[in-house]
Parts: C-alpha cells; sequence; structure tokens
C-alpha cells in the first residue's frame, strides 16, 4: 500500500465514488443550477499517508470541495415488454442526466 496517496470516499445520489484532488466525474443531478459553483460533499471515508479515517467522529472536520463543470447526459437504454398470447407490449426508454463535477479539495478541518 503506497504512503503517500491521498483519498476520500464520498456519497452523492445513493453511490459512493472514490475521489482524489483534480479528479473529473459523472455523478447524478446534485440541484444546483449553475454551472461553475462550489459545493461540499460528505465523505465517507478519508485515506491520508497511511492513516484511515471512517467513523463520523474522525470525519466532522473532514470537508471534499468540488466544482459543477457542466451537464450531461449516459447512454440510451431501451426496454421492450411482452405478454405473450395477450397481445400486450409495452416499449420504454431512459436516458439519465448527469452532473460533471471536478474534485477541487481535500482537506482536514
Amino acid at each position: 500500500m503506497e504512503t503517500d496517496t491521498k483519498y476520500a470516499v464520498i456519497a452523492t445520489g445513493g453511490k459512493q465514488y472514490r475521489v482524489e484532488e483534480g479528479q473529473q466525474l459523472m455523478v447524478e443531478l446534485l440541484g444546483h443550477s449553475k454551472s461553475d459553483s462550489d459545493l461540499r460533499l460528505r465523505p465517507v471515508l478519508l485515506v491520508e499517508a497511511g492513516e484511515v479515517l471512517a467513523t463520523p467522529e474522525e470525519l466532522v472536520d473532514v470537508t471534499v470541495t468540488a466544482r459543477v463543470l457542466g451537464r450531461g447526459k449516459g447512454p440510451k437504454i431501451r426496454g421492450f415488454t411482452y405478454k405473450n398470447k395477450s397481445n400486450q407490449r409495452r416499449r420504454w426508454g431512459h436516458r439519465q442526466h448527469y452532473d460533471q463535477i471536478e474534485i477541487l479539495e481535500i482537506s482536514r478541518g
């Protein structure tokens, strides 16, 4: 295990992501209408210089700051349901919307 790495695990949109400073990733919509707005994300875990912080008491002073870069869409998902012998068919589609964020800083109080 490398001792000079620094990363955090954040929770957003019902999912958890492992992030490092400078990383860009797509997450579910955050509710911010403006691009270039900064926000704080909730850390679940922090690893810094071989030290692991995971309990809520240890993570009180930890902040993960990110910037919203823009919006995007995921791939189109197409589905089809069918019931035999009853002439029941249904086609449906879905395309998930995402916010693209960049992790600016992971800091300890």
